[in-house]
């Protein structure tokens, strides 16, 4: 006896609502929330890595910053 596909009972019905979603919101991407337009330039809304260097920012965390890339930490 060959085992389901994709896991669950054989024969099971879709999860409800898979049909007629409706169209896609596109969500605004993470990157574009990290900076802050100001007439031509653009300015750097959280501290970057000095590990890593710019372009990898450091997670605001309630009492420290940490690079998600390479784990650098520091205290506030």
């Amino acid at each position: 006896m060959a085992a389901p596909a994709k896991g669950g009972k054989p024969g099971a019905k879709p999860a409800a609502g898979a049909k007629g979603k409706g169209p896609a919101r596109k969500a605004s991407s993470k990157k574009a929330s990290c900076y802050e337009v100001s007439g031509d330039s653009l300015k750097r809304k959280n501290k970057s890595c000095p590990k890593c260097g710019p372009g990898v920012f450091m997670a605001s965390h309630k009492d420290r910053v940490t690079c998600g890339k390479c784990g650098y930490m520091e205290k506030r």
